[in-house]
């Protein structure tokens, strides 16, 4: 894996479309993650452009079986599938409650299930999952030849050299928005041209706190985040700024892009959600309100784009649009993750199933918020050499994770009772 400002064959390129399936009429594509809210948004999208897209299977972890169900039943899809096998009873039941007396779709269960989606037969997969268990679908999807729509950021951070040695050119397109916006500011210029990557972050619920004031904030407080509704996990990455740091390592990995050329920069109405630098001074900045239809959108549709998938601004009104350098004490993930995205091997996956414990012990109540990224720092530092990208197995990604995740418990474990002892 490179670590020069612009390398030949990066795996998202808007000047670049991989189109597995030429022709007319709508694409068909698979959703993994239907139920979560990357899902639920692009199922919306499908249902306002039926003469874009046609959903051909979706899959879920199993605990919505109702929307699921609904989902399956308003798209008329041919597969439906579930991580949990125990949530197979309570599916079926839901599926014959819309269905009555018609066939139910295919229903397939189990862990290897949506990678068994990922690879059937459709254009483009979304895969919208939540956390490292979404790279085996990923590379399922990239081996069989589908366009892949990555909002799973996850699969990429711990499976990169895996993922890079699939993908061909065009093949991955960024649904983060984040990376969205620098995969269409890209297209403003060549790559040649390229200075600097400026990846944008709201801030989170806590921009503008010092480290020490950070030590007694609450969960309560760590989800209050001020610009976007999301799960309890991302939210509090949100507020570690770790998801900021994931996508720094991301966008290394999409763009071939050194990390001493990705920026992060505060910016707290969340308008502008990444910006491109080129050599000569210009910058070009993707911006709308926040809204992650727009994101979907280039995911499913590209190199077309879906016309009013995201609102727009209303240039007659007035607004004021700030940015802000990164608190580098208050919020130290970045760099961490800077760290250990050079590293590479495994030590993404160390640093990303580190922070998931430690996220799981905050909301638990079992970890201060400062502890999480004092934990994940020190589970990392006790990695030590990671297994090299070029010789990486996904073995040896779930055998790093393990271990992290094993290793964080015991940490919280011993926080927790010196705590209680205090």
């Amino acid at each position: 894996m490179t670590d020069s400002l612009v390398s030949p064959v990066p795996l998202a390129d808007p000047h670049l479309v991989y189109d597995p399936l030429p022709g007319g009429g709508p694409k068909d594509v698979v959703i993994l993650g239907s139920t979560g809210s990357i899902g639920t948004q692009a199922i919306d999208l499908v249902l306002r452009n039926p003469d874009r897209f046609r959903v051909t299977a979706l899959s879920a972890n199993g605990g919505r079986a109702a929307l699921l169900a609904e989902q399956a039943y308003r798209l008329r899809v041919r597969t439906v599938a579930v991580a949990r096998e125990d949530a197979v009873p309570e599916l079926r039941e839901a599926l014959a409650g819309h269905y009555g007396t018609e066939p139910l779709p295919e229903i397939l269960a189990g862990p290897d299930a949506a990678a068994q989606l990922a690879a059937s037969d459709c254009h483009t997969v979304l895969n919208g999952i939540t956390g490292s268990i979404g790279l085996a679908p990923t590379l399922a999807a990239l081996e069989a030849g589908r366009t892949l729509a990555l909002a799973n950021k996850e699969s990429l951070i711990v499976g990169g050299p895996l993922v890079k040695a699939l993908a061909k050119p065009g093949q991955i397109i960024p649904v983060d928005s984040e990376h969205a916006a620098l995969f269409q500011a890209l297209a403003a210029g060549t790559r040649a041209d390229v200075r600097k990557l400026v990846v944008t972050a709201s801030g989170g619920p806590f921009r503008g706190r010092t480290k020490s004031e950070l030590a007694n904030v609450t969960v309560a407080d760590a989800l209050a985040h001020p610009t976007w509704a999301m799960g309890p996990v991302i939210t509090v990455n949100s507020a570690t700024l770790v998801n900021k740091g994931l996508e720094v390592i991301e966008a290394h990995l999409l763009y071939d892009i050194s990390f001493d050329h990705i920026e992060v920069v505060v910016h707290p109405q969340s308008y502008v959600h990444s910006m491109i630098e080129f050599t000569d001074g210009s910058t070009i900045a993707q911006a709308t309100p926040p809204d992650m239809g727009g994101p979907i959108a280039i995911g499913l549709g590209w190199p077309e784009r879906v016309p009013d998938a995201a609102p727009a601004f209303d240039w007659s009104k007035a607004s004021t649009w700030e940015f802000f350098p990164l608190d580098n004490d208050a919020f130290p993930s970045v760099n961490l993750a800077r760290h250990v995205g050079r590293l590479a091997g495994t030590a993404p996956a160390v640093f990303n199933a580190a922070n998931e414990e430690c996220v799981a012990a905050f909301l638990n109540g079992a970890l201060p918020f400062n502890g999480i990224m004092e934990t994940v720092t020190r589970v990392v530092e006790e990695h030590g050499t990671p297994v090299p990208g070029t010789s990486l197995t996904v073995s040896d990604v779930l055998e790093a994770e393990t271990w992290a995740r094993a290793r964080a418990r015991e940490l919280t474990a011993t926080t927790a009772t010196a705590e209680a002892r205090a």
